[in-house]
């Protein structure tokens, strides 16, 4: 199953003219941590590819080890073993500051906790991941990115005096804004209402489609989960390929 959709996966890339390379390629990665005098096994030789322009939903129970992984894939912890290859670069050769460095305007997150600065405003929230990576007319940029979520008018407003639905939409803008290459989503949906939830996952999707960015997300929303091009079920410290059907169940 993993090999028939990896190859179609290049197929796809081959024939919309993207790079079949993948952007993103674990291999044998296992992440081990110490509880007391125990020693517990969360990720156990875990592969994974992603091709650029994929949406990749990763699945699974509370406490499955979901944002672990993504933590790792995006270079913010390092495993106990296995390697990982982000923008063709093997993030064990690096040290924190070249991780960080190769992130810098080419990964963006969204968090369920949203994770703004709550002595910035909106807009200097946004500006945040700019000044990692300048780009002419950052503050420009930022009110552009603002108003495409809805909240051109919110601006100068703190994050305590926006709803959380709004908040979720700075976090939006903040990810995308630098014109990044790969988005790394976790439970972005988890801290909203049903109802704001789906706003905001139709807002990441269609911000997605427009940019082609490569989207990676852990939820445990099936309903979310479907509307990616790709579902895997982490499963005892490894990702299982899912079909439309489980996906759906």
């Amino acid at each position: 199953m993993t090999d028939s959709l990896t190859r179609d996966a290049v197929s796809l890339a081959a024939a919309s003219g993207r790079d079949a390379k993948p952007i993103l390629h674990a291999r044998q990665l296992s992440k081990q941590v110490t509880s007391g005098e125990r020693q517990l096994t969360i990720l156990s030789g875990l592969e994974l590819e992603v091709f650029p322009g994929q949406s990749v939903a990763i699945l699974g129970q509370s406490g499955a080890g979901k944002s672990t992984l993504l933590g790792l894939l995006a270079g913010l912890d390092e495993p106990s073993s296995g390697e990982l290859v982000l923008f063709g670069e093997t993030l064990g050769r690096l040290d924190e500051d070249g991780r960080a460095r190769l992130r810098a305007g080419r990964v963006g997150f969204v968090f369920q906790n949203f994770q703004l600065l709550p002595t910035l405003t909106a807009l200097e929230n946004v500006l945040l991941p700019l000044e990692l990576s300048p780009l002419p007319d950052s503050e420009s940029r930022a009110r552009e990115w603002l108003a495409r979520v809805g909240l051109g008018e919110r601006t100068d407003h703190l994050p305590k005096q926006l709803s959380g639905g709004e908040q979720q939409r700075v976090a939006l803008a903040r990810a995308f804004v630098t014109g990044a290459e790969l988005v790394f989503a976790d439970e972005p949906t988890g801290n909203l209402d049903q109802t704001t939830g789906g706003r905001i996952i139709d807002l990441l999707f269609q911000l997605n489609r427009e940019a082609g960015t490569t989207l990676v997300l852990v939820t445990h929303d099936h309903a979310l989960a479907a509307r990616c091009d790709r579902c895997l079920r982490l499963e005892e410290g490894r990702l299982v390929e899912m079909t439309r059907e489980e996906v759906g169940a």
